[in-house]
């Protein structure tokens, strides 16, 4: 996408992806939906400046396209890639700045691979290092330390005009979430806590880009996570009519009014991070409350009498996780009806509390998981307790299989709640299939482009010390 904009500065934005094999051609579809991020920056971005966009998922970068910066929002997946674009432009002398979480999270590291580094939120730092560019005297380090003042801005969603992703609507109501499990990169980066947006500026968004037949995804990492701010939202999304879901932690699952205001304007379903039935790995990982009021059944009923559906997510490799522990997951995520389901091993990402206690007890298998050339997506990248790394990803692997067996689809779309609203059969089956299709087709994908033969280009001076 090339804007229409005429300006003296051009500014390049890439979404890169997370990695792509020998030959590969179409991306995993799953994927394939809209990057909030480079239309934020986007958003952020003068309007004298021409703008471009780039998907590395779905399109081929024109490198020698003539262009005066290149910003990249990296997270730690696609952390790689990231550092193989930014060689390719830097080698032909365009310069090119990195934020994002991992940027956040490995400030040190993310500064070797570009000019200039926007450590935390971008929306009081970006016009200025635009500025500072346009006249030649840009700082190395862009350096947020405080929560944006305001978190009003809109994503400018003309730049995913003519690109084919998903047919779902993306929207931010919050970020951060005030829990701190210890796995969880989020609540690091954001040192647990949690910011809003003004609600009118949100329901002016939705009302801007609602479509008929097409869900919005809220999504925040726990839309809930301050309770009063999302009841007040819901509130005024009843009268839009529309279809929407979102994460949120399982304290809701209690809250009488929330599910009723949550069905009322137009939930169809929410993900709820379950990572585990066992009470000691629970608190282990900082998440014991998941064993509130009754636990997960009571918080499953809950939700489903009010007629939402779940996403359900698991994790496994925690030091209690044995083979047994797979089979009781599948069959607690069958029987209660889950919607879908995600089986997944524990990743340990930098900058977390499980990342540096595995990294103190010798059981990391790799210094920097995400730069190995070795490390491929799916791998278990540290030593578990009582399986096996290669066991434990071949498990998650059969168990996403079982669930997404034609078995197991048809088993849960006998649950009412998965087949009473026409609309979100039709659904429960396309996307059950497609989960059926790609439930391996991700696994041993390596992390950055497999055929690409540059050479990362590393800064010839240090531009952050930590």
């Amino acid at each position: 996408m090339i804007s229409s904009r005429t300006a003296d500065f051009r500014l390049t934005l890439i979404h890169p992806c997370v990695g792509r094999r020998s030959g590969m051609t179409k991306y995993i579809r799953t994927w394939k939906m809209e990057p909030l991020p480079p239309a934020m920056l986007a958003a952020f971005t003068p309007d004298d400046v021409e703008l471009r966009f780039y998907d590395d998922r779905l399109e081929t970068i024109p490198f020698d396209e003539p262009t005066d910066l290149v910003a990249i929002s990296v997270e730690t997946y696609t952390a790689k890639r990231a550092y193989q674009i930014a060689s390719e432009y830097r080698v032909r002398g365009v310069p090119v700045v990195m934020g994002g979480f991992h940027a956040t999270l490995c400030a040190a590291e993310v500064a070797e691979y570009c000019d200039s580094l926007v450590i935390g939120e971008a929306e009081e730092l970006f016009p200025a290092l635009i500025e500072d560019y346009r006249q030649g005297r840009p700082k190395a380090v862009y350096q947020s330390d405080t929560r944006p003042s305001h978190l009003g801005f809109s994503p400018d969603r003309s730049i995913f005009v003519g690109k084919r992703y998903l047919p779902i609507s993306l929207v931010e109501f919050s970020r951060g979430c005030k829990f701190v499990c210890d796995f969880c990169a989020i609540q690091s980066a954001y040192d647990a806590s949690h910011r809003c947006r003004p609600v009118e500026n949100v329901i002016e968004e939705v009302k801007r880009i609602k479509k008929r037949g097409r869900m919005i995804f809220f999504i925040d990492d726990n839309l809930t996570s301050n309770m009063d701010a999302a009841k007040q939202l819901m509130r005024q999304l009843i009268p839009l009519k529309i279809r929407w879901v979102s994460q949120c932690d399982i304290s809701v699952a209690y809250d009488q009014e929330a599910l009723e205001l949550m069905k009322r304007s137009g939930c169809q379903g929410v993900l709820v991070g379950f990572e585990s039935l066992d009470r000691s790995t629970l608190k282990a990982m900082n998440k014991g409350f998941n064993m509130m009021q009754g636990g997960p059944v009571e918080a499953i009923a809950n939700f489903q009498h009010h007629g939402l559906r779940l996403y359900g997510t698991f994790i496994f490799g925690n030091d209690h996780d044995t083979e047994a522990t797979f089979r009781e997951t599948l069959h607690f995520a069958v029987d209660h009806g889950l919607f879908i389901a995600a089986f997944n091993h524990i990743t340990p990402f930098p900058g977390t509390p499980l990342y540096q206690r595995l990294e103190q007890e010798g059981r990391l298998l790799y210094s920097r998981w995400w730069l190995d050339d070795a490390y491929r997506y799916g791998e278990v990248p540290f030593r578990p307790k009582n399986i096996e790394p290669a066991e434990l990803a071949r498990l998650c692997i059969e168990t996403r299989k079982a669930f997404y067996s034609w078995k197991g689809i048809s088993q849960r779309i006998l649950h009412p709640v998965n087949h009473r609203d026409p609309w979100m059969l039709v659904n429960y089956l396309a996307i059950n299939l497609m989960h059926q299709f790609d439930v391996s087709n991700r696994d041993g994908l390596p992390l950055g482009n497999e055929d690409w033969e540059g050479h990362l280009i590393k800064t010839d001076k240090q531009l952050y010390v930590a």
